[in-house]
């Protein structure tokens, strides 16, 4: 379990719309920017190795993009640099944060100072959901997936555990940027999967017609 004061105050952040880690979680990475190899290149230079997943937010007029107040800190744990000076990494989910501003300096990406309390949940151990009906689920999941010709290992959902398959097809499923904000906010595993399966009828009531979840 990872403490609060494990936690760095300043950590850099990446803001790439629709990217979501979660706690726990890994996501894989094509680092190919020149200011974003720049972050990887300090990151991996400190002791945490953290890096912060940020959905940026439309503001009309706003030369930067603004930033959301909540995202998710992920460490490198694996990397890996191509011929042309490119890298593939992947981020495991450490915790989520709180930004309090951000910082101005030098550096050609951008860091911002965080929080981490109220988070606490998110460095412990894999949460589970005592009402998850998981057959319900992945009914309403297949009718999602042909719906939009996507294919999977049902057995391995089956199989799965509550955390490990609801975290992994939030971060996986096509959904609009605030939507993956949505779930990442999700205060505990059980709301982050009504909040999934709401999604997913919202969906398929737009893609399949209104009488599809009837």
């Amino acid at each position: 379990m990872t403490r609060d004061g494990d936690l760095p105050g300043v950590i850099p952040v990446f803001p790439l719309p629709g990217a979501l880690l979660l706690p726990r979680a890994r996501l894989p990475l094509h680092i190919f920017e020149p200011r974003y190899l720049a972050m990887l290149d300090d990151t991996l230079k400190t002791s945490d190795r953290l890096i912060g997943m940020i959905q940026p937010r439309e503001v009309p007029g706003a030369e930067v993009k603004r930033l959301h107040s909540i995202g998710c800190a992920g460490r490198v744990t694996a990397f890996s640099e191509t011929e042309d000076g490119r890298y593939m990494i992947t981020l495991s989910g450490v915790s989520r944060f709180r930004v309090s501003k951000e910082v101005e300096g030098f550096t050609p990406y951008r860091r911002c100072e965080v929080q981490w309390d109220g988070f606490q949940r998110d460095r412990g151990g894999p949460e589970h959901d005592a009402g998850f009906d998981r057959a319900a689920f992945l009914d309403v999941l297949r009718r999602y997936f042909e719906d939009r010709n996507l294919s999977t290992d049902w057995e391995s959902l089956r199989e799965a555990e509550d955390e490990l398959l609801i975290n992994s097809l939030s971060m996986l499923c096509p959904f609009e940027p605030e939507d993956k904000q949505a779930l990442l906010e999700a205060p505990s595993l059980a709301t982050r999967r009504e909040t999934l399966v709401t999604l997913i009828e919202f969906a398929l009531r737009g893609g399949m017609g209104e009488d599809v979840m009837q």
